[in-house]
């Protein structure tokens, strides 16, 4: 089994369900008293939200690069960033270190494609929903269109993730506002809905959308599983 490095605490919320979804996997595949090998570095998400509120991009990826080197030194065989956002630094991490990456975005466009879906609406933080690095990897390495939410929209979902799930609140209204949302997206042909922030699974279910809603740390987690088990 191959040690599986998470780079965590962004929040710590949607890390819980990383190492819960990687575990109860590996004990399903593998039965018994099998649980993963993990190695861990948890950032204090204090810290990253005030450099990405403040645009200190560069010092953000410093950061995301030491703490991977710090996963690598670990023994981890493949490193994990539990986070949508921060895979705006995706490919500087990966230049800075031995062992591979495993892209959120990759894991999320093959589900898409998987179920045969070329359009999808994406959720996240205003980062991710209003910058390119996530919308073009998407669209340009797999052939995936992508609509984002209109702006008030953007808004809505960005305070929802930071104000409320980042802090452990889980409010119904605010499902509400997200269906809404949703509703708008899919009668301009999105086919699914990518919920591009690892703390929006804590908040939507399957059963509050007529289409796909795509889990990107479920589909995450489970794919580091899979390699993580991969025989040679």
């Amino acid at each position: 089994m191959k040690t599986i490095g998470l780079i965590g605490g962004m929040s710590w919320e949607s890390t819980v369900e990383y190492y819960r979804i990687i575990n109860e996997q590996v004990k399903r595949r593998l039965g018994g008293l099998q649980s993963a090998r993990i190695v861990m570095v948890s950032l204090n998400f204090h810290e990253v939200e005030q450099l990405q509120r403040q645009g200190k991009w560069d010092e953000a990826t410093d950061l995301m690069i030491d703490a991977a080197k710090r996963v690598e030194k670990a023994g981890s065989d493949l490193i994990l960033i539990c986070t949508n956002t921060m895979h705006k630094m995706a490919d500087q991490v990966e230049a800075n270190i031995g062992v591979p990456l495993l892209h959120i975005v990759d894991t999320t466009a093959e589900a898409i494609k998987s179920e045969g879906l070329k359009k999808v609406g994406l959720f996240g933080t205003k980062f991710t929903m209003e910058q390119d690095f996530y919308k073009e990897r998407l669209t340009r390495g797999h052939g995936i269109v992508v609509i984002v939410p209109e702006s008030m929209d953007r808004e809505v979902i960005n305070e929802i993730i930071y104000e409320e799930l980042c802090m452990g609140k889980i409010r119904k209204c605010s499902r509400e506002k997200l269906k809404t949302i949703i509703r708008k997206i899919v009668e301009k042909g999105a086919e699914g809905i990518v919920l591009g922030c690892t703390e929006l699974p804590l908040l939507l279910r399957k059963e509050d959308t007529s289409v796909s809603l795509f889990d990107t740390c479920k589909l995450h987690a489970e794919k580091a599983v899979e390699i993580a088990l991969q025989t040679e």
